[in-house]
């Protein structure tokens, strides 16, 4: 585990989820190098696994902004790198950051971060008070459609905004920017031609694609500061597995998820 008390204040932190992703789907693509970008940032044995601690986006993220980041697929008590304060903790060590505010993106913004959002499935889409828990931690949040579950370019042009907003922001002041990458959810189907039908394939091509457009936010982050990066899933998603198809289900493929947490130099000048 990285030693988050100490960086927190001194790196820039950068938080995907991406939604839907599979454990298995992702070790096989970062085994077959078909995802050469996300394999620079992984270790040589590729994805860690772990257990998400709910099988469905909203309730995942509620924990995630909690502190409650995806736990190693062993037997534990798992240190955290965040927390929010609270007593009895079993999990907090001398690494992990702690915050007196109810969840971490509020108590990073104390810290002097500036939060930003940015949506992609439902539960970020600022069109109903529920698409807008999520969102309202943050100091900026930001969706429409062309970034959701239906747009085959919604991972571009989330990039494309993700750059344009961190440069806005002066080098001086940390940031801290959470991006929900949409192109896994169903209906993934999109990322095959001709396909109608979401699968195993077209979840790993959307995976692909996905993987295709991170290397402009990378360097646009490691521009700015060293970066503290979490990338994860919130959840799996079946396909049929001894019958079941989607989440919100406690099933192995569900609530199995890919991680990985990494502090990336700053980009020289």
């Amino acid at each position: 585990m990285l030693d988050a008390r100490r960086l927190v204040g001194k790196v820039d932190i950068l938080f995907i989820t991406l939604d839907t992703l599979r454990y298995d789907v992702a070790q096989e693509a970062f085994l077959a190098g078909l995802t050469p970008n996300l394999a620079r940032i992984l270790p040589e044995t590729g994805w860690e696994k772990r257990h998400s601690p709910a099988s469905f986006t909203y309730a995942a993220h509620h924990s995630f902004f909690a502190g409650f980041l995806p736990t190693p697929a062993t037997p534990g008590p798992h240190p955290r790198l965040f927390a929010a304060h609270f007593e009895g903790s079993a999990t907090i060590t001398d690494e992990t950051c702690i915050f007196d505010e109810a969840d971490i993106v509020s108590g990073l913004s104390c810290k002097g971060y500036a939060t930003l959002c940015i949506g992609g499935t439902g539960f970020f889409n600022k069109q109903n008070p529920l698409g807008n828990v999520l969102p309202s931690l943050f100091d900026q949040s930001h969706w429409d459609h062309s970034m959701g579950v239906t747009d085959v370019h919604s991972t571009e042009n989330q990039v494309r905004l993700a750059v344009k907003l961190i440069e806005a922001i002066p080098l001086e002041r940390r940031t801290f920017l959470f991006i929900n990458v949409a192109a896994l959810h169903q209906p993934n189907c999109i990322f095959v031609p001709g396909s109608t039908r979401d699968s195993l394939e077209s979840h790993a091509a959307a995976l692909v694609y996905v993987d295709s457009q991170l290397p402009s936010l990378f360097a646009a982050m490691q521009r700015r500061a060293p970066v503290l990066a979490i990338v994860c899933s919130d959840h799996g998603t079946a396909y049929g597995e001894e019958g079941y198809v989607g989440h919100r289900a406690a099933h192995e493929v569900i609530w199995t998820v890919p991680y990985t947490e990494v502090l990336l130099d700053q980009i020289p000048k």
